[in-house]
């Protein structure tokens, strides 16, 4: 029988609060003052958003949630750069990955001492909610854009100890995470309709992409592929909008930002197309290896019985010790990839580099400590790409190859096998250099990076830590729809049942021919036994009937039925490895009380309106 995927009980009941309207939560008065707002400006809002100009207010909402999000991003970055200069003990206007050393040995204990906050953190943090925290991409592929302020609030913060303390992670994450819980919550206050709320999450993911990296079209097409997982004319405007509000903001602030500037670059040479195919592919093949890397330190600590709370400790402590080597193991690596571009180093020096921030962000995400792989992604890749240019020029197969351009290439190519998102990377190397020809083979490349991981792996670092808990989830497409529709919303729960000991005479005289189709017989406790088809009742001799024999000769499909929980698809799998057109729906597979009966036709029919709404939403 196929195998239901149900959320967890402590997932259920969670969201039984946090995922009721605002205001629905009875016994505060914070949430009945909200539920008064509501009342007061909902009404003229839906009358004023009413028509033609639905469409007009979400493109004013969304850039409304990339201003907030310029916001989120000015704040998170100034804070973290704030403890960079305080912990580190910084020259102003310095980046701690730019450090040539650290100012003291003893400042390679700062990881470890973050790695303390953060154990503190995530045992204070389990009071307060009782599952993982979900970020926009499972957010809109399963919750219909519901998020959680209070969850996200945490995870925030624990990235900025991680980032702030020196961890190897980015802030790409946090600021996403707090970007799109602000677009989730307006339009959960607003009670928009489920797609709208998807756009608005995919709003704030713009708003902070383009604001953190000074790339507007960037932001945008995140949203696109990542966030949202679909590019449709009716989602253009309102996450254009965010995209260039928040990059406004962030300029008006004085945001701490990180754009990637690489100076001068050559002209694109056609001769060295192919080796920019075959570095895409190479890119790709790491960019799997580092998410099983660092899949392996998790399960290295597990199999060492090492506790949780200690495990960030332990990471910090190694990282630190990295850095000990060179600090542009630490955080994100900002300043190192500025350098990157800028000074020439030889072939050992990037090697170890590389070696290095592969081993740093694979501890520090092994260790627990919270952030992502973006920019590390593009950092690791600029290095590689510089790696591969130096040893294809030595090997004669492209003599003239540009380290400048490989390491664009490569940047892009491992971050779209980690992150996802060609266009996206694509976007951000144009946005960045200007030259359409380089943007051009990044493209190729990034194509042919991505196509290698999904035909060989399958996932993105976010959706394998996703699988990696139980999820089945690829992309951000919205299945929650699906999911949501179960056999326990689609079943008929006024169903005839008959005792299975009944004999055929008595069934005829209860059920004349025609009243109905089939009927359920349950054993002497009640408990499911088979469904009867009225017609071969009636088509049992006259003899076998006079006879006093019972239904139970008769029963068919003993050990087919449905559970409540099932969701569509597998429903419609249990139909047809059953062969029948109506299936009995049972409590539990202890119990098996028959609470109602659900036809395959009617599953068919609700499963196509549910495809049909999603097409819908995703088109406009």
């Amino acid at each position: 029988m196929g195998r239901s995927r149900l959320p967890n009980v402590a997932c259920t009941r969670w969201s039984e609060t946090e995922y009721q309207p605002l205001g629905a939560i009875k016994g505060h008065s914070e949430a009945l003052d909200v539920n008064k707002l509501q009342q007061r400006i909902l009404p003229r809002l839906r009358k004023l958003i009413s028509g033609r100009l639905r469409n007009v207010f979400i493109v004013v909402l969304g850039a409304c949630v990339g201003v907030a999000a310029g916001l989120v991003v000015t704040a998170i970055g100034w804070l973290v750069n704030a403890l960079h200069h305080l912990l580190f003990n910084l020259p102003s206007d310095s980046r701690l990955s730019a450090q040539a050393v650290l100012q003291s040995p003893w400042l390679a204990l700062v990881p470890a001492v973050g790695g303390a906050l953060l154990a503190i953190s995530i045992i204070l943090s389990r009071r307060f909610r009782a599952r993982p925290p979900v970020d926009p991409i499972e957010a809109n592929a399963i919750h219909g854009g519901q998020m959680s302020f209070r969850e996200s609030l945490i995870v925030t913060g624990q990235i900025i100890i991680s980032s702030g303390f020196g961890a190897s992670v980015g802030l790409e994450a946090g600021y996403t995470q707090m970007a799109s819980v602000l677009g989730s919550k307006a339009a959960a206050f607003l009670r928009l309709r489920r797609n709208e709320i998807r756009t608005l999450v995919g709003c704030g993911a713009a708003g902070a992409i383009a604001a953190a990296f000074n790339t507007p079209i960037t932001g945008a097409f995140y949203a696109f592929e990542l966030i949202i997982g679909v590019y449709s004319v009716a989602l253009l405007a309102p996450v254009i909008a965010a995209s260039l509000a928040a990059t406004f903001t962030a300029r008006a602030l004085s945001a701490f930002q990180t754009p990637i500037e690489v100076g001068g670059i050559n002209p694109l040479a056609s001769a060295d197309i192919p080796a920019f195919l075959a570095l895409g592919i190479v890119g790709g093949a790491l960019a799997v290896g580092i998410m099983l890397l660092v899949t392996q330190v998790e399960r290295g600590f597990s199999w060492l019985r090492c506790p949780q709370p200690l495990r960030p400790i332990i990471g910090g402590a190694a990282v630190g010790a990295l850095a000990l080597i060179t600090p542009a193991v630490l955080s994100s690596g900002h300043g190192a990839l500025q350098v990157h571009f800028i000074q020439a180093a030889d072939v050992s020096a990037i090697a170890l580099l590389f070696v290095l921030k592969v081993a740093a962000s694979s501890l520090s995400l092994g260790a627990g400590f919270r952030g992502g792989l973006f920019f590390a992604s593009l950092f690791l890749g600029a290095l590689f790409g510089r790696l591969f240019a130096i040893g294809i020029a030595t090997s004669g197969l492209a003599p003239g190859i540009d380290p400048v351009i490989s390491s664009l290439v490569g940047m892009a190519s491992l971050a779209v096998g980690i992150v996802g998102g060609p266009l996206t990377m694509t976007f951000l190397v144009l946005e960045t250099t200007g030259d359409l020809a380089i943007s051009a083979a990044v493209l190729v490349a990034s194509a042919f990076s991505s196509i290698f991981v999904r035909e060989t792996f399958g996932y993105s670092f976010s959706t394998w830590r996703l699988h990696l808990r139980g999820e089945t989830i690829r992309a951000p497409h919205d299945v929650g729809r699906l999911r949501n529709l179960t056999v326990g919303k689609m079943m008929r729960a006024d169903v005839k049942t008959v005792p299975e000991d009944t004999t055929i005479e008595a069934f005829r005289q209860k059920y004349p021919l025609g009243s109905t189709e089939r009927v359920i017989a349950t054993d002497r406790k009640g408990r499911y036994a088979g469904i009867v088809l009225v017609a071969e009742a009636y088509g049992a001799t006259e003899g076998e009937a006079e006879a006093g024999n019972t239904i139970a000769r008769l029963l068919k499909y003993k050990d087919r039925f449905l559970l409540p929980g099932l969701n569509v698809a597998d429903a419609a799998a249990m139909f047809e490895k059953a062969s029948s057109e109506e299936l009995a729906v049972v409590d539990n597979l202890g119990n098996r009380q028959v609470i109602g009966l659900l036809t395959e036709a009617y599953l068919l029919r609700r499963y196509t309106s549910e495809l049909d709404k999603g097409w819908k939403d995703l088109t406009g």
